[in-house]
């Protein structure tokens, strides 16, 4: 299952590959984002955006409700669209299989059954340009917007910076 993870990961585009990245970066706390990511003030500015939002995960990782509790969705599903929205905003994340890469392991596999409601909430916002919203909301499939069940199996693969290494660096 790691390389079927792998293998969805790698047939993203350049953009995303590295929104999802600095995004677990962020969301798992595993390096300093803002020295890593930023490239720019209005990079900066997104980062600390972001890291303002992703502030509220563990609250989310910790509202969950099983998948027939109706009774908790108002504190659950709202911050999680909130949050979304902001994802889908920074148009990176520009279908339904990325968004849920990235948030199977920001938040984990629990999250499942909610995403397709939190994606689609958060993609037909209006503060989303509407060609955006289109291409969004176009990318689920019926499949997974109608799921009879989810796996409750946790991902495996997270992926991270690589540096890159010079040709004349490697030994022969």
């Amino acid at each position: 299952m790691t390389l079927a993870e792998m293998k969805e990961f790698a047939g993203f585009s350049a953009a995303t590959q590295r929104y999802i990245r600095r995004s677990l970066d962020i969301g798992l706390d595993r390096e300093d984002a803002m020295q890593r990511w930023s490239r720019d003030v209005v990079e900066a500015a997104s980062i600390r955006a972001q890291s303002r939002l992703y502030n509220r995960l563990p609250d989310v990782r910790a509202m969950i409700p099983d998948e027939s509790s109706l009774d908790a969705i108002e504190t659950f599903i709202a911050p999680l669209t909130m949050i979304s929205a902001f994802d889908l905003g920074q148009g990176r994340l520009t279908t339904f299989s990325a968004y849920r890469f990235l948030y199977e392991r920001l938040i984990g596999a629990e999250v499942r059954p909610w995403l397709p409601a939190a994606f689609c909430a958060a993609a037909a916002l209006p503060h989303l340009h509407p060609d955006l919203r289109r291409k969004l909301l176009q990318s689920i499939s019926e499949a997974a917007a109608t799921a009879s069940g989810w796996s409750n199996r946790q991902p495996a693969f997270f992926p991270h910076w690589v540096e890159k290494v010079e040709a004349t660096a490697l030994p022969n």
